[in-house]
């Protein structure tokens, strides 16, 4: 991992907010299909969704927001479900459901599985094997794309029970972002940020965490290096939330950014911010409560 500034090690990833076509439907998707509670209408108009009660993730609708294919912006988000046998059980529901699948893999330190909403966000339903038996070789944590065995997964008792939605811990595990260069990327979110470098795959992958976790955000430039970015109001990816384990850790990473020559914005409660990519990033204390989302 790298030295050198370091964001507090309770750094998480909190609320994933997306700018979608057709609210009802993103909304009956994402609830029927992945098991979010409805969390109710937020500010604009948007809808809240969650497990146990808290935010997790809050859909903008928007008919007029345009389409975009070849930007910068959202890879994925991933939803981190407390065990495998929870894992079991969004598999068989999807399958029950006849959720197409887009893929499943075995990256070591988690199991995954991955998928598309309606308007074609990416989505990874994952969990995390203990972190015992993560592997670290010089500095850079142990990755794989191995195939994930489904019908052991399947094997697993809890795929039988009732489909209840997800578990109340169940909650927003990383970001992965589509960015147009590597190097600038790791200069933002490790430099700027803080964020510790796991492991970098030469100029098309990096991946960075706070606390010694696997990854809270993945970047990629596997749709194209100098990719552009969205234009403003597009589908997809609004801004996502990073947490703070409290006030002061906020306005300390809030303070050094602006120190960086970053444009920083603070709003109530919280601050707002865009990487080099236009992607939108929120600054925010996890103890503190949370208004509801802005339009």
């Amino acid at each position: 991992m790298t030295a050198g500034r370091v964001i507090d090690p309770g750094a998480t990833i909190g609320t994933v907010h997306l700018t979608v076509r057709d609210l009802a439907g993103g909304l009956a998707f994402y609830r029927d299909r992945l098991g979010f509670e409805d969390l109710g209408r937020g500010s604009g108009g948007s809808a809240r969704l969650g497990a146990g009660g808290v935010e997790r993730l809050v859909l903008h609708g928007d008919p007029q927001a345009p389409r975009v294919r070849g930007t910068t912006g959202l890879y994925h988000f991933a939803i981190l479900v407390p065990s495998r046998p929870d894992l079991a059980r969004s598999l068989a529901h999807l399958l029950e459901t006849r959720t197409a699948l887009a893929g499943a893999s075995d990256h070591l330190v988690s199991e995954a599985l991955y998928l598309s909403d309606p308007e074609g966000n990416g989505i990874e339903i994952y969990r995390d094997r203990p972190r015992d038996e993560w592997a670290w070789e010089r500095g850079a944590i142990r990755l794989a794309s191995d195939p994930l065995d489904l019908d052991g997964l399947l094997a697993e008792p809890a795929a039988r029970e009732a489909w209840t939605g997800l578990a109340p811990e169940t909650r927003i595990g990383h970001v992965h972002l589509r960015v147009s260069r590597i190097d600038e990327a790791e200069s933002f979110y490790v430099g700027v940020l803080g964020f510790e470098r796991t492991a970098r795959l030469g100029d098309s992958a990096l991946f960075v965490a706070a606390g010694g976790y696997h990854h809270h955000l993945g970047l990629n430039t596997w749709g194209g290096a100098g990719a552009p970015a969205p234009p403003s109001g597009a589908a997809g990816l609004r801004e996502f939330v990073i947490e703070l384990p409290d006030a002061k850790g906020r306005d300390r990473l809030a303070d050094s950014i602006r120190k960086a020559g970053v444009d920083i914005r603070h709003e109530g409660d919280a601050f707002r911010l865009r990487d080099p990519f236009s992607n939108g990033i929120v600054l925010r204390a996890r103890a503190e409560r949370r208004e509801p989302a802005r339009a």
